[in-house]
């Protein structure tokens, strides 16, 4: 323990001598990089259904959700990498650090809810492909649409073909579209500027509606800001390019990187939710499509009409491969840590495991795409909540219980980000009562 302890206050230290540590090292290249490779991680289709939960509720509530985003953002994602880098082991992911400090059976309940923080994605995106695809049929081809269990299981297979090629096509894939993806979201945001209209802001909600649209719609928040796949990775690359000074380092591009990502992210919501009433927004969510897909469908503009189904698709196409790895290697582990029989070390038995984790895979995101599930519903009982368990209360309960982060004890910051957790874990509550 006391290495722990050691390790943690070498590695903490910089904190002690703040921002002038890091302004002594200057904002370098990489540094750039990284708050763009995070921003990337963030921006992808979950952003395209925020607008429908956040715009129901009319203007106000979305100003309060802007003044709350950016904190528990950067906050959240902050602590997150502090756990990472609490660490006496130089190169331990979240597992292994979970482990070190909570024990092996902590360490498996990581592993399972990381799964269940990102297997629920891919079945939202498998979804989300079918209904824009169908949607664009429909209304912009005029086309009949094929039997919604054939149109699914057809897309999910050509997503699921670009993984079967290859790690590294998938990778550079995702790559390829995700800043095509940004900059072409932020041109529909200008482009809808000059229809702009007051009827979001003459929509004055009760108090319980204003308090109720405002927590259904953290979970989406927190779905929609969140990279914290790629911490544990950004944290380790801080320690070794920083060592002593990864801390500092680390918290001034996270910051950097909410900046960015709330006013991007918050423009894109309140350009939409200015365009549309809150009528629309509850049509939108309703026929369970992305933004933009009913923005091609609610205004008589060829460029939005065309243009916004096919970045949708993109858009969905791109998170569903940078998911998909991910869920296929939390269910792998979960085989693996559950069976005796399982394991990846010889290749008979990898095969295996990879052939039953396609199948799983497969069946499952069809089945549900075939339903045509509610991707918000699962988005708030489901994927919001589990990573608000990982990214907002397991940091903070760390950094009351373990001695290596004892120095940051005590900040009102720890206890904005476990409310909120908290609050985005409760929607599941709100689920249960509305269901009875």
């Amino acid at each position: 323990m006391s290495n722990t302890v050691t390790g943690a206050q070498d590695v903490a230290a910089a904190q002690e001598q703040g921002i002038s540590s890091v302004q002594s090292r200057g904002w370098s290249k990489q540094d750039t990089t990284w708050v763009i490779s995070l921003f990337g991680t963030a921006v992808g289709a979950g952003i395209l259904f925020l607008p429908i939960n956040a715009g129901m509720g009319g203007f106000w509530p979305l100003v309060v959700m802007a003044l709350l985003v950016g904190p528990m953002t950067y906050l959240a994602h902050r602590g997150l990498a502090r756990f990472v880098l609490s660490s006496k082991q130089p190169n331990a992911d979240i597992t292994q650090v979970v482990e070190e400090h909570f024990g092996v059976g902590a360490g498996k309940l990581i592993t399972l809810l990381y799964f269940f923080a990102i297997y629920p994605i891919v079945l939202i995106y498998g979804v989300g492909i079918t209904n824009t695809v169908e949607s664009f049929l429909v209304n912009q081809l005029q086309m009949t649409p094929p039997p919604r269990w054939i149109l699914s299981i057809v897309l999910i297979m050509a997503m699921m073909s670009v993984m079967l090629a290859g790690e590294k096509l998938m990778l550079k894939v995702t790559e390829f579209l995700v800043y095509p993806l940004i900059a072409i979201l932020a041109g529909i945001s200008l482009y809808l500027i000059p229809d702009w209209t007051g009827a979001a802001l003459n929509e004055m909600p009760s108090t319980k509606d204003f308090a109720t649209t405002l927590w259904l719609t953290i979970p989406v928040l927190v779905f929609s800001f969140n990279h914290s796949p790629a911490i544990s990775s950004f944290a380790l690359a801080q320690r070794r390019d920083h060592g002593e000074h990864a801390v500092a380092k680390s918290d001034a591009i996270l910051k950097r990187t909410a900046i960015i990502l709330l006013g991007f992210v918050m423009f894109f919501v309140f350009s939409c939710a200015l365009s549309l009433s809150p009528a629309d927004m509850a049509e939108a969510k309703a026929q369970n499509i992305t933004i933009l897909s009913y923005l091609a469908n609610h205004f008589d503009t060829p460029l939005i009409q065309w243009i916004a189904p096919i970045i949708a698709m993109i858009a969905v196409a791109k998170s569903f491969l940078g998911h998909y790895l991910g869920a296929a290697e939390g269910f792998e582990g979960l085989i693996v840590k559950g069976s005796k029989n399982a394991s990846k070390d010889d290749a008979q038995s990898a095969h295996k495991l990879d052939t039953i984790t396609l199948i799983f895979m497969l069946v499952t995101a069809w089945l549900v795409a075939w339903a045509d599930t509610s991707i918000l519903g699962m988005i708030e009982t489901l994927c919001g909540p589990t990573i608000a368990i990982m990214l907002f209360i397991i940091p903070m309960v760390a950094i009351h219980k373990v001695p290596a982060l004892q120095r940051y004890k005590g900040k009102a910051s720890n206890y904005f980000v476990f409310f909120m957790g908290l609050v985005a874990l409760a929607t599941i509550i709100y689920s249960i009562v509305q269901a009875f």
